[in-house]
Formats: structure tokens, C-alpha cells, sequence
């Protein structure tokens, strides 16, 4: 087996492992949004859904910084990623009237600078939050 057919072997593994933190994930914003409903600080939906991964033995960073390399100089930009579950999906908490495309982008940018191929933006301000989640792929299938 060469090396091409070993990392492809490897890629449905990953996919499914980046899925399941996924479904975990969007099972947990669900959880949160039953018991609070829309209309929160965005900060507050943070803090109850990082109690709830952490609860379920999920290893989460919360405000990470995102350096950003240009030029072979490292800045610091001042990115932060809400919350980056496992290091390998990033999850960005919204609470506004509606997404946007900057929104969007702004998570495709963590996925770049993070190397993450899946994200999660969630808007917890939504009646029914199915219609506030949008699920982000960087080099992945959807």
C-alpha cells in the first residue's frame, strides 16, 4: 500500500470522527436552547453549551487565539474561536436577528488557520435553532 492509499483509507475514519463531535455537539446546543430559549447574550449560550461538552467529557477550548502567519512572521491578530471541540471541529456562537456571509466567512477563516475541515455556526437566536445552524466544510464533504 502506498502512502496515497493509506491516507485514504484513513479519511472516512476522520470524517466520522469530525461527524460524531458534530452530532454531539448540535445535540448539546439543542439541550441548551430548550432550556433557555432564543434571545441571550451570545456569551451565555457559550458558557451552557462549553458546561455541556465539558459535561459530557469533551475536551473544549473556549476563546482559543488564532495566530495568523504572513510573510514568515506570526501576528496576533486578535482572532479568538469560541469554542474549538478536540481540536478538530470549531464551533462559532452567534445570537443575532440573522446569519450573514461575513459570519460564514469569518468560521472558513478559523477552519484555514485552525487546519479543522468542519465547523459549526450556531445561532442560539432563533425560535427554532435548526434554522440558526450552519454546518461549514473546509476541503470536506458536507
Amino acid at each position: 500500500m502506498d502512502r496515497h492509499d493509506a491516507t485514504t483509507a484513513t479519511e472516512p475514519l476522520r470524517m466520522l470522527e469530525e461527524d460524531r463531535l458534530a452530532k454531539l455537539v448540535l445535540d448539546a446546543a439543542f439541550k441548551v436552547h430548550r432550556a433557555l430559549g432564543p434571545g441571550l447574550l451570545e456569551s451565555a449560550y457559550v458558557h451552557c453549551l462549553l458546561h455541556e461538552l465539558r459535561t459530557a467529557g469533551l475536551s473544549v477550548l473556549h476563546q482559543q487565539p488564532l495566530p495568523l502567519r504572513y510573510a514568515d512572521v506570526q501576528l496576533d491578530a486578535g482572532y479568538r474561536l469560541d469554542l474549538w471541540i478536540e481540536n478538530k471541529l470549531s464551533v462559532e456562537v452567534k445570537s443575532v436577528e440573522e446569519l450573514h456571509p461575513i459570519h460564514s466567512a469569518q468560521l472558513l477563516t478559523y477552519l484555514k488557520l485552525t487546519g479543522n475541515r468542519l465547523g459549526l455556526l450556531i445561532n442560539f437566536n432563533e425560535i427554532l435553532l435548526k434554522h440558526g445552524i450552519r454546518r461549514l466544510a473546509n476541503g470536506m464533504p458536507e
